[in-house]
């Protein structure tokens, strides 16, 4: 083969391979929102009105009218119990993240992949699409809260620990807790938390 067409076949690789590349990283698929059925979310609403929370935006069931009643917190349930697919549908019915967000509940950990649209002013990389994934391990030890931030990758590739401020591996809520703010208020306000293969678990103090 003549070095010209070793040069011309080189180009034309070279460009099949940065226009897959390009259409699969800066332009991902959205993700497909969850649906519940009837009967799913006659059950998640009644979550979610036990918590004073607004239903489903789209409930196929009506919603009671509020009645007056007096503030009581006997027998009042602490703990609060939600799927994956209810998570993920929570986020299809009432925000815009349904195509942008995904959530997985596996053994003691949370993960998200999550597609970001860049601001078209954004250097190099305007108006391209940034997939972001990361993960981060929940459970309960030594009567607090565990919070570990395992690891953050945009397109694949694992963000270094140094860019994340040393954070990976590290739990929040020892390393936070002991300050005023959301990690203290956080650990003290619960009594458990577990996350097992598509469920979350939360029981809160009284």
């Amino acid at each position: 083969m003549s070095k010209t067409k070793i040069i011309l076949l080189t180009i034309v690789v070279t460009a099949l391979v940065t226009f897959f590349a390009v259409k699969y990283f800066l332009s991902p698929h959205p993700f497909s929102p969850v649906e519940l059925s009837q009967k799913e979310e006659i059950k998640l609403n009644e979550k979610l009105q036990y918590f004073g929370l607004p239903a489903l935006a789209s409930s196929n069931e009506d919603q009671p009218a509020l009645e007056p009643e007096a503030y009581s917190e006997k027998d009042a349930k602490r703990e609060i119990s939600f799927s994956e697919k209810e998570l993920n549908a929570l986020l299809a019915k009432n925000t815009d993240l349904a195509d942008k967000v995904a959530i997985d509940l596996s053994d003691s950990l949370a993960s998200a992949k999550m597609i970001i649209p860049l601001d078209p002013d954004f250097p190099v990389l305007g108006g391209k699409t940034l997939k972001v994934s990361g993960g981060a391990e929940f459970a309960f030890r030594d009567g607090r809260p565990v919070v570990i931030l395992k690891g953050v990758s945009i397109w694949g590739v694992p963000i270094p620990n140094a860019w994340l401020g040393n954070l990976k591996n590290v739990d929040l809520v020892s390393e936070f807790g002991g300050d005023e703010g959301f990690w203290k208020s956080f650990a003290e306000g619960v009594s458990n938390i577990q996350i097992e293969e598509g469920q979350l678990k939360i029981k809160l103090k009284e």
